[in-house]
């Protein structure tokens, strides 16, 4: 296992003194395609969004990886950005991620709190699907691409009506997913498959929002629930008409989720 390498785009600035919020992606998406609606609702936030190996502008893997492997990548992302400038020690970085981007963020408050004033945990879980769905996931993309797991993935993503009511967007992610490597794509179910951190959740000390899409059958709400219930200082909700990609499905209200979270945290933390 290794550290993969990771890169990150910036989807929004709101000047050198705002708070930095660091956006995670959801297997087989871009994080630019997923947050680019909701960061531009977060006008009081600069955003930055990191994409997996082999997704956006990530290279592609070399080699397996873990869940919390790419936790050290993304707190090495942080570190090079506080190095060169880009985030200034006055300014308080926050985590969202989607998925396994949420799984991330579960591993960043176990081995990175520091980094982070506070996370928010979107349509993931402390573990996620079986070890064998995955393995049998990673097999087929890696023999087939990821074109074979397209519909799947629609029939996942979005709350019903939403590909019609938003063709673009909807297009946009697919677009994202039929694009991404394949042997980084599978490496990331065979990360996903071995995570589980459902019995150290009460090790992280950040405040932590658990969010959830009403019609998510991958992680439903019961998924954000476990985790606010099992972290210290968590709190969880749920948002109607939407599934996986909460994001993009919703986002003037996972902004306004966030946003209130956040300075709530802010707040509690001078």
């Amino acid at each position: 296992m290794s550290v993969p390498v990771l890169k990150a785009s910036l989807l929004s600035a709101a000047g050198p003194h705002a708070p930095v919020l660091l956006a995670g992606p959801s297997l087989g998406t871009s994080a630019a395609a997923l947050w680019s609606a909701a960061a531009a609702a977060l006008g009081t936030f600069t955003v930055i969004a990191w994409d997996l190996p082999g997704h956006g502008v990530s290279p592609a893997a070399a080699a397996p990886f873990t869940v919390a492997d790419l936790a050290d990548g993304v707190a090495s992302l942080v570190a090079a950005a506080r190095v060169g400038g880009d985030i200034t020690t006055d300014q308080n970085v926050y985590y969202a991620g989607v998925s396994l981007g949420g799984a991330v963020g579960l591993q960043l408050g176990l081995d990175h709190a520091s980094d982070f004033e506070g996370l928010a945990i979107l349509c993931s879980g402390a573990r996620i699907g079986e070890p064998e769905g995955w393995a049998e996931r990673a097999e087929t993309v890696r023999n087939q691409g990821t074109p074979a797991v397209l519909s799947g993935s629609a029939e996942r993503w979005f709350a019903p009506g939403f590909i019609d009511r938003e063709p673009a967007v909807a297009a946009a992610l697919l677009h994202s997913l039929q694009d991404a490597d394949r042997f980084s794509y599978a490496f990331c179910c065979e990360a996903l498959a071995a995570f589980d951190v459902r019995h150290r959740l009460g090790d992280i000390p950040l405040p932590l929002l658990a969010l959830a899409g009403q019609q998510d059958e991958v992680t439903p709400p019961s998924f954000a629930q476990f985790i606010a219930e099992h972290t210290p200082n968590g709190t969880g909700a749920a948002v109607d008409d939407a599934a996986h990609l909460l994001p993009a499905e919703k986002p003037a209200e996972t902004a306004e989720l966030l946003r209130r979270f956040f300075g709530a945290a802010y707040q509690e933390g001078l």
